[in-house]
């Protein structure tokens, strides 16, 4: 039975499972909501991953917004190839963070947008947990896929910085890094609240908000 601290403790590469070399979501599968390939990057899009606690509820915050034509839910940010849930989740070896996958129209809705969108759903402050919901898996983090969204996470993660310390919040702990491999979550998570509505979907929205 894992405690509290070593499920908030990172796993090393050592300890890590080995993976699989397939995916757990193998094929082309089409998004419930936006009618979209989950797997493409439709022409005139940009990629973004964010990771904010349990996805299924992240997913949905941002399939929401005009703009975005893709979603979907994965693992990333550890050490397993091709990770499955029960390992991510359960087990706490593989490394990865819940993460959301993001493809948007930066002509309808700019990664500054989204940003405000993440740091307003979540706690940042709360390290390898949210609320209830504790492990490694729930850290928050930002994977970039440019020099370009690096800075801008950057500067917006500093502005939300003052703005909860303000509010007597603790440091943000999100992680801003280059983003590595995304793999996709197995399909009953992909667009969960959709088919499920009244499914788990904790709110640890603070309240602090920036411009």
């Amino acid at each position: 039975m894992f405690g509290l601290s070593s499920k908030q403790a990172m796993v090393t590469p050592e300890r890590a499972f080995p993976g699989r070399a397939e995916p757990v979501l193998a094929t082309p599968t089409m998004h419930r909501v936006l009618g979209t390939e989950m797997h493409s990057t439709p022409e005139g899009t940009e990629e973004a991953f964010f990771a904010l606690g349990c996805f299924w509820g992240a997913e949905k915050l941002f399939w929401q917004l005009d703009g975005v034509e893709v979603t979907a839910a994965g693992y990333q940010g550890g050490f397993t190839p091709n990770p499955s849930y029960e390992e991510v989740c359960f087990a706490g070896r593989t490394g990865h963070a819940e993460t959301v996958r993001v493809a948007f129209d930066p002509k309808v809705v700019s990664y500054a947008d989204l940003l405000k969108v993440f740091f307003e759903n979540h706690d940042p402050t709360q390290g390898m947990r949210q609320g209830n919901d504790v492990g490694t898996q729930y850290r928050s983090a930002i994977y970039t896929t440019s020099p370009e969204q690096t800075r801008i996470a950057t500067e917006v993660r500093d502005r939300y910085a003052k703005a909860f310390a303000e509010k007597g919040f603790g440091a943000i702990t999100t992680e801003i890094v280059e983003a590595p491999e995304f793999f996709y979550a197995e399909d009953y998570h992909q667009q969960y609240l959709d088919a499920n509505p009244n499914g788990y979907c904790p709110v640890h929205a603070t309240g602090v908000t920036c411009n």
